[in-house]
């Protein structure tokens, strides 16, 4: 690619020298549209199955139009291959076909340009599907020439800075955000057509509420008032359960002021959904039934292939309560009675426990890294802890994971028969967290004290203990059925069914650090 540093440089030059004798030829060099009646993508789909004899004697006439990625030229023929999303097809362009002005325009383009062409579809001697040209108009120039090596690791950064480019020349990402589209699709018309509602919530809120996160903080100039981007949309959800919207969802933005890392983005998508009437077991259900269906109707299979792992979404799903999964995964270092005394897991933790939050530069510490403040955490933050070292990277396959502490639930309600754990789960794929549900608190009077709890883990320093968010109580008191919750990463899904190493290849734009 060439040196952002030197905008004029000599290859910039030509070109713009190109694009001063296309326009001396009386073409306009940005039209306002382009004379087509089919995209590139139809014309493959319609006529790359037919044998040359057929074409021939079909002589079938298109008009269509794309970016030039290669030009080869043989006197007085020339070969443009034309690109449109991930559809390629040739243009043959011979002088003696083509008008004294468009040849003269065919000797001013470049690899990159974008053209429209008009001729017979038909196969060349090495049986190549072509459009051989009547006409040739000119759309638009690349002043700045195609890079001639894209791939690679030296060119990763530069690939999420300019994804425009990536884009151009690698078909393989346009087919990663194709698919993201269609998980996106099959999620909605899932939802659409099990009778939720797709609704819209606030995305600035006066109290960043919904998840234990670190917020972006705004301004609002006319109501004199900070707010906060969203960390998550679930007490607004709730608030329309208590309305009486009884099954709703989003396909939401959300923004966490945190690290950046293989699995993390400040700017990341969800889908958030509440089912009155339900529990978190119903969602269970519900979930394998969502992502074995939107598996197989993407992948055409139950399997899929991540990192070399080959990963099955066929049901049931394994599942663990979060101490089953510690002594599971510890290899026989911890046992379960092991995991019920205080002193016993600061000592685990200790040993065992990884720094998992991102550096201030943005990269993760090494593993091993001691956590800090061990001996501040509660009973509960102690064996999430310790979950998060010994297990989570060993759940490869869709794994359920329940009887989380309340201490890190306060939007949970408690098991029945053993307050001190919730009724929630979280589902694992590749080693990251996908989803995470619950069986929704509904007693105001207990979701009140759980928001001083959260009060008293802030004064105690943990700058992502939940807020009070006395309206959502006042909600509450209205009266809220029984109800499940819950939200499923996007992008981290997008990354196990695209084998995507990091969460930047599934966002169009990522976060960056200026330059």
């Amino acid at each position: 690619m060439q040196d952002e540093e030197v905008p004029e440089s000599e290859l910039i030059r030509v070109r713009r020298d190109k694009l001063a004798r296309i326009i001396d030829l009386g073409f306009d060099p940005y039209p306002t549209r382009a004379d087509i009646d089919q995209t590139i993508e139809d014309v493959v789909a319609k006529y790359g199955g037919k044998s040359a004899q057929e074409l021939e004697a079909e002589k079938p006439h298109v008009k269509i139009a794309g970016r030039i990625l290669t030009i080869r030229e043989f006197g007085k023929t020339a070969f443009l291959v034309l690109s449109e999303k991930t559809a390629r097809i040739q243009a043959y362009c011979r002088k003696d076909a083509l008008s004294e002005r468009e040849w003269l325009l065919y000797q001013n383009l470049d690899a990159g340009d974008w053209v429209s062409v008009e001729g017979t579809v038909f196969r060349t001697k090495t049986n190549e599907l072509s459009v051989k040209v009547q006409h040739l108009n000119f759309l638009a120039k690349a002043l700045r020439p195609l890079p001639g090596k894209w791939h690679g690791l030296t060119d990763v950064e530069q690939r999420y800075r300019q994804r425009y480019v990536d884009l151009i020349v690698n078909d393989d990402v346009k087919r990663i955000f194709e698919t993201r589209a269609r998980i996106v699709r099959y999620i909605r018309t899932y939802f659409d057509t099990h009778n939720f509602i797709e609704v819209e919530t606030p995305m600035m809120q006066p109290i960043a509420g919904g998840a234990a996160a670190r917020p972006f903080v705004t301004h609002h100039n006319a109501l004199d008032i900070d707010l906060y981007m969203r960390v998550a949309p679930e007490l607004y959800l709730k608030r329309l359960i208590v309305g009486g919207m009884s099954r709703v969802y989003e396909i939401n933005r959300n923004f966490r002021n945190e690290g950046i890392g293989y699995r993390w983005n400040p700017e990341f998508t969800m889908l958030e959904f509440y089912w009155a009437y339900a529990d978190y077991k119903d969602l269970i259900e519900l979930t394998e039934d969502l992502l074995n269906g939107l598996v197989r109707e993407v992948k055409g299979s139950e399997t899929v292939t991540w990192r070399g792992a080959e990963i099955s979404f066929r049901r049931p799903f394994p599942k663990f309560t979060m101490k089953e999964a510690i002594a599971r995964f510890s290899k026989g270092d911890i046992s379960l009675n092991g995991l019920g005394d205080r002193d016993n897991l600061v000592k685990l933790v200790k040993k065992f426990g990884e720094h998992r939050p991102v550096t201030a530069d943005g990269t993760e510490p090494p593993k091993g890294t001691p956590v800090p403040e061990i001996a501040s955490m509660n009973e509960g933050k102690l064996l999430a802890e310790l979950f998060e070292s010994i297990a989570e990277e060993h759940l490869i396959n869709p794994t359920f994971i329940t009887d989380f502490p309340v201490e890190v639930s306060p939007l949970s309600k408690q098991r029945r028969d053993d307050p001190r754990y919730v009724e929630r789960f979280e589902l694992f794929i590749g080693g990251m967290e996908i989803a995470n549900a619950f069986s929704e608190l509904n007693d105001p009077d207990e979701q009140a004290r759980r928001f001083q709890q959260q009060v008293s883990e802030r004064e105690r320093g943990d700058e992502e203990a939940h807020r009070v968010d006395d309206d959502y109580v006042r909600a509450l008191e209205y009266g809220m059925p029984p109800t499940a919750g819950e939200g499923v990463g996007i992008d981290r899904l997008t990354m196990i069914l695209t084998d995507s190493p990091t969460i930047r290849d599934v966002i169009l734009f990522p976060l960056m650090r200026p330059r």
